[in-house]
């Protein structure tokens, strides 16, 4: 009896289980690969978007703030003029 066992264990289950473990190891050399893969393309992504947000935070800056700053000169241009106006007034008044 034990000597059927012993050849049943050589002949059957050890060839199933180096089969079993070489699965194993190239299930999880594939899975490695696979994340290695998927970082890179992640970094890609990552890398593009952030090239994206800066390039909208550019447009933004040019295009939203400017409009900003423009109407803050143009109100301190007229509070100036009416200034000048209000001195010139005073000067045709007193002639």
């Amino acid at each position: 009896m034990f000597n059927e066992l012993t050849n049943w264990i050589a002949m059957v289950e050890l060839p199933i289980f180096a089969a079993l473990f070489r699965w194993v190891g190239k299930n999880k050399q594939e899975a490695e690969n696979g994340i290695s893969s998927l970082t890179k393309a992640h970094n890609q992504h990552v890398s593009v978007l952030k090239d994206s947000i800066a390039d909208f935070k550019l447009h933004v800056a040019r295009n939203y703030v400017s409009v900003t700053y423009l109407k803050d000169v143009e109100n301190r241009l007229t509070n100036h003029l009416l200034r000048i106006e209000k001195k010139l007034d005073g000067v045709g008044k007193n002639q």
